[in-house]
């Protein structure tokens, strides 16, 4: 988390989870409904939008930005890097 998102996140800007086995592969989706469940501290409607992310977060996954790697629908491996970067700044 960068930018100031990771302020939403107790001020941590690194995380490296495990996500619990489930059925199905995880996705961007799922990963974004277990940030906001078991991380996200404060203020949720500045990180999430519906089942995205709000406008103006860049979320990158191994450095690419998402939009090139299918979203919410980019299906994680493991090792894989996730990164959120608000570009919102007050002023």
């Amino acid at each position: 988390f960068r930018g100031g998102a990771e302020l939403l996140f107790d001020g941590v800007k690194k995380h490296q989870v495990t996500l619990p086995c489930q059925p199905e592969p995880w996705d961007i989706r799922n990963l974004l409904k277990w940030i906001k469940q078991n991380m996200l501290k404060e203020r949720p409607e500045l990180f999430i939008q519906g089942e995205s992310v709000r406008p103006g977060i860049l979320v990158l996954i191994n450095e690419a930005d998402w939009e090139l790697m299918g979203e919410l629908d980019y299906k994680l491996q493991d090792q894989d890097n996730v990164l959120f970067i608000s570009t919102l700044h007050g002023g």
